[in-house]
Parts: C-alpha cells; sequence; structure tokens
C-alpha cells in the first residue's frame, strides 16, 4: 500500500519578484486562461485525493480565488517567511493531516505527478532524512534558461549538489556547480531543485520553532535552514521530463511556461 500524504500549496500574495502571480493567468493549448494556484491545484488532484489538499495563504484575495474554483483554503500568518513555515503554520491551524506533508510550492504547475509519489516513498522508506526533495538533470534549453536569467541579473531556477548517497550538499540560486565554458553537454552536471518537499510532521514543527539561519537568509532558500542545522536532506534525482519544468519566478516566464502546458495538451 503506497504511504499515507497530503500537500500543501503554499501560495503568498506579496511576491517581491513577481506580486500577486498565485493569481496570474496561465493559457493552455485552448487558450483558455487558468490562474498559476488553480493549475499547480489541478497538478496536485491528479496524484492525491483533493479532501487532503490544502492551500495555505496568507491573502484573503487568493483563498477567495481558490474556493471558488472549488478547492480548500486556510488563513496562514503574514508573518511566515517561506513555504515551510507556512505549511508548519497550515499543520497548527488544521491539525496533523497525514503522516508524510508534501510542500508543492504554487508556482510549479509543471511538475509531473510521479515526482511527488518518488519523494513520499523515498522519505518512508528512509528514517534518517529529515525531508526529500527532487532534482533534474538538465536539457539544454533548461541549462540555457537558467544561465540566462543569471547573465540578466535575475534570481530565476534553484540548483542542487549532492553526494553520491543523494545527500544534498548545497543549494542555489546561482547555477551551481561551476562549469568550465570548454566542458562539453555542460547542462549534464547541472541539476535543477523542484520546489517540492516531503516531510513528517515533527520535522515541520522542528522547522518552524529554530531561527532563520544564515546562509538561508542570503540565498533565500528555506531548505537551507535544515543543512544548516545538521538535519540530512535525502535528494531524489530524475533525468529530463521531455519537458522543461519552469517554476513562475517573473513575469518573463509566463510564455515559456504557457508553451510547455500547450506541449503536453493542457487545457
Amino acid at each position: 500500500m503506497p504511504p499515507d500524504f497530503a500537500i500543501v500549496l503554499p501560495a503568498r500574495y506579496g511576491s517581491r519578484r513577481y506580486p500577486g502571480k498565485p493569481l496570474a493567468p496561465l493559457r493552455g493549448k485552448t487558450g483558455d486562461a487558468r490562474s498559476l494556484i488553480h493549475r499547480s491545484w489541478d497538478a496536485a488532484a491528479a496524484i492525491c485525493d483533493p479532501a487532503r489538499i490544502w492551500v495555505a495563504t496568507d491573502d484573503t484575495r487568493i483563498a477567495d480565488a481558490v474556493r471558488a474554483f472549488g478547492g480548500q483554503a486556510v488563513i496562514t500568518p503574514a508573518k511566515c517567511r517561506n513555504g515551510t513555515e507556512r505549511c508548519a503554520a497550515a499543520l497548527e491551524a488544521l491539525g496533523d493531516l497525514a503522516p508524510i506533508v508534501v510542500n508543492w510550492q504554487g508556482d510549479a504547475p509543471l511538475t509531473p505527478g510521479f515526482v511527488v509519489t518518488q519523494l513520499v516513498a523515498a522519505l518512508a522508506d528512509d528514517a534518517t532524512a529529515a525531508m526529500t526533495t527532487p532534482a533534474v538533470r538538465c536539457s539544454p534549453t533548461l541549462y540555457h534558461h537558467l544561465v540566462s536569467d543569471q547573465a540578466h541579473g535575475r534570481a530565476g531556477g534553484t540548483t542542487v549538489v549532492f553526494d553520491a548517497a543523494q545527500r544534498a550538499l548545497y543549494f542555489s540560486k546561482r547555477v551551481i556547480p561551476f562549469v568550465p565554458a570548454d566542458q562539453v553537454d555542460p547542462h549534464r552536471d547541472v541539476h535543477l531543485h523542484l520546489g517540492i518537499y516531503a516531510y513528517r510532521p515533527a520535522a515541520l514543527r522542528a522547522y518552524a520553532a529554530s531561527p532563520m539561519s544564515r546562509l538561508e537568509a542570503l540565498e533565500g532558500l528555506e531548505q537551507l535552514r535544515f543543512l544548516e542545522t545538521g538535519q540530512p536532506i535525502r535528494v531524489v534525482s530524475f533525468d529530463p521530463f521531455g519537458w522543461d519544468c519552469i517554476e513562475l519566478n517573473n513575469p518573463t516566464d509566463v510564455p515559456a511556461i504557457e508553451r510547455v502546458l500547450t506541449q503536453l495538451g493542457v487545457d
């Protein structure tokens, strides 16, 4: 029997890079627009009972939009500094939803469902890991997208490096590792980190009870608090999916995401 899990989609209105982005319209193959949070909900509902999916937000505009399309929303404090703290706040409000809680960031609607189910299975099988999270080896086009964002001073996707035991070594909004210019197929050495995490409720509570770490504050990456406090993160790695799992970080990402939605035949 598959491990029992619930999904929380953290969604904040006041993004510095893209204010109001959970409500940003995205068009699929038919040209019909659905908000980013609606498309993220649809992706989650493809693998999980909708009764076990919650959008955690600090803004009634987002909560109202979620309820309008039939989803569940819980209001969490504005002081939550990232998605993991918001997931912890959702659990405080709702109680333990399941033995494993998945934080599926509300800006990643292109992530395939099998990634989430494999994260859950990996955490259930690894008692030493504080959490699990996915990484995808870059395709040439995704690598170009990341390098272009970096060259133009945009904080785009996050990359991760990990050891032979699949334990995370570091995450960064820079493209890591550094790949020399003369390297053949440089994309093969870079892994895009997808903004999804699976944790046990106790790990979420411990995280929320600890102060923000130095590297977490510098990079703006919540998972670094786990690493800086010595909590192992198990990385589940994947080869490219056949499409680029671009997250909506900047307004310039919208056309690329819409192209993938059309490519996948998503209405």
